[in-house]
């Protein structure tokens, strides 16, 4: 009983904290809505770049408390204005973004050299400095780094977690199925380490991204490749010792950036100044693309993009978003930015068919983000181009499924199951046993029936044989940049590449305005003080009045609650890139 009033009284005091901070956010709205700030004549832009960045703005009223951090599309269009904005004369980046993938970085250094062409010089300031950091400073014509600081410029290391040797000690047998050998989702919990395949797709990926790294920096730095190896091989560096081999120009404090060129003599302007300047929404033009993020974990039913377990893309919500844009005559093409690891096969398949209705009508083109693959893969098979970063991951072209066993678990608490049933395979997902070998023989003939109907739209979506998907498939991850030699990617870029892709397929004139049409709409004002924890409030509140290690659990377990029992998964394991 005590519990139960302690849940009561801390759902209470949530209520109430939350229809207080509503209050005092309307109040700050209000009174600090007014003229935007002006942009100096000769201004110098700094920009935090502190990654990763969201693909879709949080939706949630503490999302919306103080500064909201930019999404990577409104970071790049910052920059991209910048460009064209004659008071602005030089851009001024701090890189921290420890944790963000490589197509992301690749991205946002993308922007910074197309700045550049405009004529106008970069600096980038470091603290301090791992890989991605450093990737995208050397983009910069002059580099800064504090006396006391380092570039931990030694290398790439991938690395992955293994929960078998717990499970065994919890009691929980991991009775997991996959199609493909490369199909290691399922590995996270029924192996200890790597297996042969494993190890062998994850020294690739790592490779492959070692190879980016290099050529970015050799191309930013001015040094040949072979030198570039060499010095990353002598690496990490103090800051004085970065500073003699070359890495950096200049050892400084943040405060000294402007007592020197290319930022002497220019007014310091910071990034949510300048969006709040000179962004005014988008522009309103006769010609209209629909821009629809395919982002988080594919589910059947609702998206979700505030729930506290993880972001969820639901096969209902985005389905209506296709229909909506596909019958709209203004119109005239679609863009997928997928940013997705998969998910349910059935939601994938029912995405998949919509945009092939989609694709009879106007041209769809996809632009993957840090990931799109297994499920994610599976739904930008219907587009006309595929555009990826070269460090994106993508493939994963397989399936698992299967369940987890409980039943030493309950006895090493002492409790006891006992079941009744009727019909042959009718305990085929109880949690209380393992699959028998008629049930196995059923579920390996389901998966393999998935898995030949995810090469076929493979196969028809590439212009290839079912044969010839199938050698690049198997479950096997790849980069952007080994998919598109393999014919799985079109082109290697961003969401701009796409966007002139979708004009050019379109027929619209390239250097004429278009209006992005995006899903999901950012929520209003009133939308977001209606509902402040989120479309999803009531799971929020449950989770919230929860102690620490239950809420734990239930993030932990958030994606196996997405899916139906038994339900065939297009999903790909966790890679940590360092």
């Amino acid at each position: 009983m005590a519990s139960s009033r302690r849940g009561v009284l801390i759902i209470i005091l949530v209520l109430v904290l939350v229809v207080c901070v509503s209050a005092v956010s309307l109040f700050l709205l209000t009174v600090t809505a007014g003229a935007p700030p002006t942009v100096p004549s000769e201004a110098a832009l700094y920009l935090k770049l502190n990654g990763p960045w969201d693909e879709v703005a949080r939706m949630d009223l503490f999302s919306q408390l103080g500064e909201p951090s930019p999404t990577l599309r409104e970071l790049i269009a910052s920059i991209r204005r910048a460009k064209r904005d004659a008071r602005v004369k030089t851009l001024v980046i701090t890189p921290s973004v420890e944790g963000a993938l490589w197509a992301q970085i690749q991205e946002l250094r993308a922007a910074i050299d197309d700045f550049r062409s405009a004529g106008k010089p970069v600096v980038a300031y470091l603290e301090a400095g791992g890989p991605q950091e450093y990737y995208l400073a050397s983009a910069a014509n002059k580099i800064i780094l504090m006396p006391a600081g380092a570039i931990d410029l030694s290398g790439l290391a991938t690395y992955e977690l293994f929960f078998r040797g717990a499970l065994d000690k919890i009691g929980v047998y991991p009775d997991l199925l996959h199609i493909g050998d490369y199909k290691t989702a399922s590995n996270t919990f029924t192996e200890k380490g790597f297996t042969t395949a494993h190890k062998e797709m994850s020294k690739s990926l790592n490779s492959d991204w070692f190879g980016q790294l290099v050529t970015g920096i050799a191309e930013g730095r001015k040094r040949p490749e072979a030198e570039v190896r060499k010095l990353i091989d002598s690496g990490p560096y103090l800051a004085e010792e970065a500073k003699n081999a070359g890495l950096v120009d200049v050892l400084g404090y943040e405060d000294q950036i402007d007592k020197a060129p290319p930022v002497q003599g220019t007014t310091k302007m910071d990034g949510d100044a300048y969006e709040r300047a000179t962004n005014f929404g988008g522009a309103f033009a006769s010609n209209r693309i629909a821009l629809l993020y395919a982002v988080g974990t594919i589910a059947s039913g609702k998206s979700s993009f505030d729930s506290p377990g993880a972001t969820v893309l639901g096969s209902d919500t985005f389905d209506q978003w296709v229909r909506k844009v596909r019958v709209d005559p203004s119109v005239r093409a679609i863009v997928v930015r997928i940013d997705s690891p998969g998910g349910s096969a059935i939601a994938s398949d029912a995405i998949w068919r919509e945009l092939m209705l989609a694709r009879d009508v106007k041209p769809v083109i996809v632009s993957m983000g840090d990931v799109a693959a297994s499920g994610g893969y599976y739904m930008a098979v219907p587009a006309h181009v595929i555009v990826a970063e070269p460090g994106t991951i993508t493939g994963s072209i397989g399936v698992v499924t299967g369940k987890f066993v409980v039943k030493d678990t309950l006895e090493k608490l002492g409790i006891g199951v006992d079941s009744v049933s009727d019909g042959r395979l009718a305990e085929i997902n109880s949690p209380f046993k393992p699959f028998s070998k008629d049930e196995r023989a059923r579920i390996e003939s389901q998966l393999q029936s998935t898995y030949e109907l995810f090469l076929s739209r493979v196969a028809e979506g590439r212009h290839l044989t079912t044969a010839k998907v199938d050698t690049m498939a198997q479950g096997r991850v790849w980069t952007g940049h080994q998919a598109k030699d393999l014919g799985l990617v079109d082109e290697l870029g961003g969401l701009d590449t796409a966007l002139q892709i979708a004009k050019q397929r379109a027929k619209i004139d390239p250097k004429s305005e278009v209006e992005l049409v995006v899903y999901p709409a950012k929520r209003s004002l009133f939308e977001v003080l209606s509902n402040p924890l989120g479309r999803n409030a009531d799971s929020g509140l449950s989770v919230l009045a929860r102690p620490r290690d239950a809420r734990i659990v239930d993030a932990a377990l958030a994606m196996l609650r997405l899916f139906r029992r038994g339900e065939p998964l297009t999903l790909m394991p966790n890679v940590f890139v360092n």
